[in-house]
């Protein structure tokens, strides 16, 4: 009996899984932008209990309170894309059709992140500051 089984084909390997930023930034004034709060509000309770969302907020811009923004944190593009086919994500663009200008839409793949370590490296070495942000080789 064979304990080990042969490598998968390259074409079967799964692919890396790399988290995925979605942001919506949508201006929406007056009345409308209560009943949009309310709509995402909503949104982002459910979002963040669905399989694969990493985190799930809306945000309002001190400067201009018109503007609203929805970021969503994905562990991969699989289940951001099964969200944005739902249902539920109707409800995104009808507050997106409410909006006075055309919505920021931006999806991004995450390969890197850093965190308090960036600043430290950049105050303490400026020198060196370019390799705050480059991912680690030693991860």
């Amino acid at each position: 009996m064979e304990l080990t089984q042969p490598a998968p084909a390259l074409e079967s390997q799964p692919e890396p899984k790399c988290p995925v930023k979605a942001t919506i930034r949508i201006s929406i004034s007056g009345k409308k932008r209560k009943e949009a709060v309310i709509i995402l509000r909503d949104l982002v309770e459910e979002t963040k209990l669905k399989e694969g969302c990493v985190s799930c907020r809306i945000y309002q811009d001190v400067q201009e309170d018109r503007w609203l923004m929805l970021e969503e944190i994905w562990s991969s593009h699989k289940p951001l894309e099964r969200h944005l086919r739902s249902d539920k994500f109707l409800s995104v663009l009808l507050v997106m059709e409410m909006a006075t200008e055309g919505p920021e839409v931006r999806i991004e793949v995450i390969s890197h992140c850093s965190g308090i370590e960036a600043i430290e490296k950049v105050r303490v070495n400026p020198e060196r500051s370019g390799e705050a942000f480059a991912p680690s080789l030693m991860s």
